[in-house]
């Protein structure tokens, strides 16, 4: 679903990743574990089209999108959850979760939202509030719930673990593990391993814009 190869980013003129390869295939949840700076987001915004590389190639469902713009790529199926959550304070929170069926003219946009509501019952509960009188850790499940609403197919979630209580952890720990069950390909980025254990099929670690593939972890057993 998602093949990335010798991607190289700049920003500023600091090269941030360096010859960046990985596989997701359909159906695949992995983690892109890295430290603050390693290139985690810029990975991301580059296979969404937000980053430009200066060489490399980005491939989804077979096609090369290097080129593509940012929206064509989201009409391939794809959804993103960025970092800072990027919701629209004044909008309500079922506004901010349909804002992508309206920039894409997705047909099925009502049913797409129970599904979600169904995955996320808390979020359909506050679904009339605005999205500036949310906490934080609500704000990233209704940054979810929109990027659920393009994501049929690949699925980009950076740092959703970050910032938020553990209660809440393991509740978003709960709906991307009910998700993996639905089929797209996943991609979580985090700091560390901690909720990413147990979760994911692979491991893809980057340090200095470099990526490298490691064997995913199962967690052990409490005594």
């Amino acid at each position: 679903m998602l093949k990335v190869e010798g991607l190289d980013v700049r920003i500023g003129g600091v090269q941030v990743l360096r010859s960046a390869t990985l596989e997701l295939p359909r159906g695949t949840m992995a983690g892109l574990v890295g430290r603050n700076g390693a290139g985690k987001t810029t990975l991301m915004r580059a296979v969404m089209g937000l980053a430009r590389p200066s060489s490399g190639r980005v491939a989804i469902d077979g096609r090369d999108v290097t080129e593509r713009a940012p929206h064509l790529r989201a009409k391939m199926g794809v959804g993103y959850m960025p970092e800072d959550r990027r919701l629209v304070p004044e909008l309500t929170v079922q506004e901010n979760v349909l804002l992508p069926a309206w920039a894409n003219g997705i047909p099925d946009a009502g049913a797409r939202l129970a599904w979600i509501y169904a995955l996320m019952p808390e979020v359909e509960g506050f679904s009339a509030r605005r999205a500036l009188q949310l906490s934080g850790g609500q704000q990233k499940l209704v940054a979810l719930a929109r990027a659920l609403m393009n994501g049929r197919h690949l699925m980009l979630l950076d740092e959703p673990f970050e910032g938020i209580a553990p209660a809440l952890a393991h509740r978003l720990g709960e709906v991307l593990r009910t998700l993996k069950a639905e089929g797209p390909a996943v991609l979580v980025s985090e700091s560390d391993y901690r909720h990413c254990a147990g979760l994911v099929d692979k491991v893809f670690v980057i340090e200095r814009g470099v990526v490298s593939e490691h064997a995913a972890q199962v967690p052990k057993a409490s005594p």
